[in-house]
């Protein structure tokens, strides 16, 4: 049972996101966690290293789960997907803050890339709308 307001507005705002914001809601968690690791990481704090960088592969392994692959970029993602998922293991393993900065950045360029589109989209509908 959910009784804090924040949980309770976190779960009205993922039940009333459209799919392009609950994709940039789980970009927005693993780079989160990824950040919280290189600061684990930075600090020698190993538990909180594996638990952060954890769920941000679980994420990521969401983000491949649900590719749609009847779309020819969805092998592209896919194949940036497992690296970032290697990377993260690389940096799990080794306490490599490098890798995990370099799983950011391109989480972070996927994110920009989602939110360029979703304009896009947005625009072109409001277009449709006001046309007819």
């Amino acid at each position: 049972m959910i009784t804090s307001p924040y949980e309770k507005y976190k779960q009205s705002s993922v039940q009333t996101s459209t799919p392009a914001q609950l994709l940039i809601m789980l970009y927005d968690g693993a780079i989160r966690f990824i950040r919280g690791a290189v600061e684990a990481i930075n600090a020698e704090d190993i538990q909180k290293k594996n638990e952060l960088i954890g769920k941000a592969q679980a994420i990521v392994s969401e983000l491949r789960a649900t590719l749609n692959h009847s779309y020819e970029i969805s092998a592209q993602l896919d194949k940036l997907y497992e690296y970032i998922n290697y990377l993260l293991i690389e940096a799990n393993i080794r306490k490599d803050a490098a890798k995990a900065t370099e799983a950011v950045d391109y989480l972070v360029d996927l994110r920009e890339s989602w939110i360029q589109a979703s304009k896009v989209v947005i625009s072109g509908q409001e277009q449709v709308n006001s046309n007819g």
